[in-house]
């Protein structure tokens, strides 16, 4: 595809088929989002794959601790949503359900479907991307543009991804389940597999905001 195709046919998947990918794909996804710019070129992400029954394990040990701990995340999490951010994450929310047949009122059903994270909804690989812990802010802004090329290259390979930043909002236990030294932070995780296209969940479809909205252009 070209990549104004990629960037407009990905994304986030929330039911995966169990199937493993191949080693060699794995591979080629990961070497190419390898070329991602950063700061001084100092590559400051280093990444966690699971596969087979490492994915099982983190999903079943990470439920469970999230179930009976609260957060402990390694970068400090948005203070508040207000104005446009909140209409934007509040009309995500509403679409994912509505996709689902929940409605608002059912808060059974939407937290059941907020705990699917922690299993990667399915997905048999899940990649913890960390940051080096001196390289601050701009190590974690190279992280963010090496998950966004991460994306990119798995979709062109029709490889479905999704982002997680849950996983993080619980470093403390990916932590320690990965005996993660303490000079890296865990930034977020990217859920990766074959789509399960049958999954209605898999029609939704979150929408974007004109240029307009974000960029100004300053001529004088």
């Amino acid at each position: 595809m070209e990549f104004e195709d990629l960037l407009g046919s990905r994304w986030s998947c929330r039911a995966f088929r169990d199937e493993e990918l191949p080693d060699d794909l794995l591979t080629d996804i990961f070497r190419v989002a390898q070329r991602t710019a950063s700061w001084c070129n100092t590559q400051p992400w280093q990444v966690l794959l699971t596969r087979g029954p490492a994915t099982k394990r983190f999903a079943e040990s990470l439920t469970a601790h999230v179930r009976e701990n609260p957060p402990s995340p390694d970068l400090e999490m948005p203070a508040e949503y207000r104005g446009v951010y909140r209409d934007r994450r509040r009309g995500a929310g509403f679409a994912l359900y509505a996709a689902l047949g929940i409605g608002r009122e059912d808060k059974a059903a939407r937290d059941a479907q907020s705990m699917r994270n922690f299993s990667f909804f399915g997905a048999p690989h899940v990649a913890v991307i960390t940051t080096d812990r001196l390289q601050g802010t701009y190590g974690a802004i190279d992280c963010g543009g090496y998950v966004a090329n991460l994306l990119t290259a798995a979709r062109e390979r029709g490889v479905a991804t999704i982002p997680q930043a849950a996983i993080a909002v619980h470093s403390g236990h990916v932590r320690e389940f990965f005996d993660l030294p303490e000079d890296r932070l865990v930034v977020c995780a990217v859920s990766l597999g074959w789509a399960d296209e049958a999954d209605p969940v898999n029609g939704f479809r979150t929408e974007r905001a004109d240029v307009a909205d974000a960029v100004t252009v300053v001529d004088r």
